[in-house]
């Protein structure tokens, strides 16, 4: 059983073997999960957008259409991992479609068709795109290629003209999300009073003393719970435990990781093939024949980093010379030839501050040119280039120090690349660069460089062999059905020395548990209808492990009761009753020594000479906002009371306060904030729009 359906997963075509089977091999096996619509007609609703039910065949269609674009894309079968994103990209996309795009159209957001002409095929030409379209023996974007599909497109099948229609309609999908998401960051403001208060709280300086009095101070044994106390507090904090479904299971793991004879085995293997790897005269042929590597034939690209494990390991390579076998980060063999050498297109990088003018008139053109020439004239001064164009940069760059990377001639608007390439030697341009996105404050940090490195990728993977499979699988086998329900799990995992692990409130959409990675079909089946309370699985096949899972509890959207959180609400109210008895101890005392004195081997007392308001961490204490806060919120030489924080009650001492002293520009502190909220902004938009659309997402039932 193990073999066949590592066979299954290997070729990813065996799936069927009649008529259907190319149906299933384009769809992936959704059609035939185990809660599809064909075999429960009755329940096929997979969520609700905006009061409209989502059906189960409304939301294949779209998985179908994303899975096909990847397909086009990769040349592949997308794999389960993959298929994750692309279902969640095919829901994302309906959310938008229902949600955002009567937002668009309240704002008159459209793309023109010129907009899109210039996507696809003009100067701005979209990432994906670029990334697809790429020359195999310069490693850069081929224009050409494209410009040929699109002249294609008219005498292409069919199949080729409604991949095309549906990518057109993706880009500008997304450039619709990019202009909402622009506007709503740059409607963010922040005043020169909140400028002057955020660099108040980052620059004024309190010399303060800290007692720390940690929770374990106060023996367990001295704390009584009971079930009323712990009502009374989940009744007042549920929000703090407010979850979505959530299910608790107890699971035995039965690993499948490689043995020493497999290990052997797969040495002897990369040994044999570096060997024939050397003699090869086509080295891309020969490491696509017997590479697990999915990119066995690389092209390195000046200013790319060779392979780590070829880097890490060499350090002057020579064209014709074979290196390794290497063990890498991925438990595999590799072994690397360095093909061939040549001189290509040369490519730089470069730096750069955007100041944009789109969409504006002459006169608010000159604002913006005169406000470069001043940073220009700042970054001329004080070298803080980076600096700069965090502040001050108006696009994805900007929380990168302004870094484009490594870049080709091409690659960029005409401008801007003669400009870059005309450089000298690396640093900043003296003069502003204009385009038609604004000006531009430009630093070359890498000088062109044109050499090409072809490499070719021998990698073979350390995998279980079928005899280690099998012989996990029959212990597992044998394990789960010997256990009718969850008593006998627990006393035959004890018996057979087997380790039972608990997965405590996992959510619905999970796709993972504790340690073991891409185990949905384990979290699928503790959310089944059918699944009840104390039931037994059968043995799932995970990446490197079988895992057989018993049934603790679950609950619904919302439905929080103590049973589920007892663990982590006990905690919290053992903490409270502690901080109350710590409190009534220091009560009376005047002095921090005196406070620590009540409990001498557990409280300390740490001298804090530059403590911020700014900051939320104590150092040698912890997170602690309410207690810095107090600090700063009493006089010279006063103690502020008792502060109850997560790890444990505090008493500051202020010994002396350093106010910040005042300066004549606030801009940068204004510019911090604005951004910070921009950045805030859109995903809280995006939230909220879903709360109030109702979203509610079934799938889990599904996939």
């Amino acid at each position: 059983m193990a073999l066949i359906k590592q066979i299954r997963q290997r070729t990813g075509l065996l799936i069927g073997v009649i008529a259907g089977g190319l149906i299933l091999f384009l769809l992936g096996g959704d059609l035939l999960s185990p809660n599809s619509s064909l075999l429960s007609s009755g329940q096929n609703i997979v969520g609700e957008i905006a009061g409209e039910d989502i059906t189960y065949e409304e939301y294949i269609a779209r998985v179908d259409e994303y899975k096909l674009a990847n397909q086009q894309r990769t040349g592949r079968v997308p794999s389960e991992v993959e298929m994750y994103s692309i279902r969640e990209q095919a829901w994302q996309s309906m959310i938008v479609e229902r949600v955002f795009k009567e937002e668009y159209g309240k704002l008159g957001l459209t793309i023109s068709d010129a907009e899109l002409v210039d996507m696809v095929q003009g100067k701005n030409i979209v990432p994906e795109l670029r990334q697809q379209l790429v020359n195999p023996q310069t490693g850069q974007f081929d224009k050409s290629q494209l410009v040929s599909f699109l002249q294609s497109l008219e005498t292409a099948d069919p199949a080729q003209q409604a991949y095309w229609n549906q990518q057109e309609r993706l880009f500008a999908d997304s450039r619709l999300r990019v202009k909402y998401d622009n506007m709503l960051a740059t409607s963010e403001f922040a005043t020169q009073a909140e400028a002057k208060g955020e660099y108040k709280a980052a620059n004024t300086i309190a010399d303060a003393s800290i007692l720390f009095v940690p929770f374990y101070a106060v023996p367990d044994a001295e704390i009584t719970v009971s079930d009323s106390d712990m009502e009374a507090y989940l009744k007042k904090n549920k929000s703090k435990f407010k979850s979505g479904n959530a299910a608790s299971i107890e699971y035995v793991s039965f690993s499948i990781q490689p043995s020493g004879t497999d290990s052997a085995e797969v040495i002897s293997k990369i040994n044999e093939l570096t060997e024939e790897l050397k003699a090869a005269e086509n080295d891309s042929l020969f490491v696509l024949r017997n590479s697990d590597s999915p990119s066995p034939f690389l092209t390195i690209r000046p200013g790319d980093e060779l392979p780590a494990s070829l880097s890490g390991n060499v350090s002057d390579i020579q064209v014709g010379q074979t290196y390794g076998p290497f063990i890498t980060t991925r438990s595999t063999y590799v072994s690397y030839k360095i093909s061939d050498q040549y001189e290509g297109v040369p490519r730089l990088r470069a730096s750069h501050i955007l100041f944009s003018t789109e969409g504006m008139d002459d006169a608010a053109k000159a604002g913006v040119k005169a406000e470069a020439e001043t940073v220009l004239a700042q970054v001329k001064a004080d070298g803080n280039f980076e600096v700069a164009a965090r502040q001050y940069g108006q696009d994805g760059t900007a929380q990168n120090g302004g870094d484009l990377g490594w870049f080709a001639k091409d690659d960029f608007v005409s401008e801007f690349a003669e400009a870059a390439y005309a450089a000298k030697s690396v640093g900043l341009l003296s003069t502003l660069v204009e385009t038609e996105y604004g000006y531009h404050i430009v630093k070359v940090t890498e000088m062109p460089k044109s050499t090409y490195t072809k490499v070719a990728s021998l990698e073979v993977e350390l995998l279980a062999s079928d005899v280690t499979r099998n012989e996990a699988f029959r212990n597992a086998d044998a394990f789960a059905a010997n256990a009718g329900n969850r008593n006998e799990f627990t006393k035959n995992a004890t018996a057979e020395n087997y380790r039972v692990i608990q997965a405590n409130n996992l959510d619905a959409n999970a796709r993972n548990i504790n340690n073991l990675q891409n185990a949905r079909e384990v979290i699928r089946w503790a959310f089944a209808d059918k699944t009840s309370k104390g039931e037994v699985s059968t043995v799932f096949e995970l990446d490197n492990a079988y895992v057989v899972a018993a049934l603790v509890s679950k609950r619904d959207d919302g439905d929080v009761k103590l049973a589920d959180v007892k663990e982590q609400v006990e905690a919290q109210v053992k903490n409270e009753k502690k901080a109350e008895v710590i409190k009534a101890k220091l009560a009376g005392k005047t002095s921090l020594e005196d406070m620590k004195a009540a409990y001498p081997n557990e409280a300390s007392v740490t001298e804090i000479p530059d403590l911020k308001l700014s900051t939320n961490v104590i150092p040698g204490v912890g997170f602690a906002p309410r207690a810095i806060g107090a600090v700063f919120g009493i006089k010279q030489g006063e103690i502020t009371q008792p502060v109850r924080e997560d790890v444990g009650v505090i008493v500051g001492k202020l010994n002396a306060l350093t106010p910040a002293a005042e300066i004549g520009d606030y801009s940068s502190y204004q510019g911090q904030l604005t951004q910070s909220a921009s950045q805030r902004t859109t995903y809280s938009v995006m939230m909220a729009l879903q709360d109030l659309a109702g979203v509610k997402d079934y799938r889990y039932k599904f996939f």
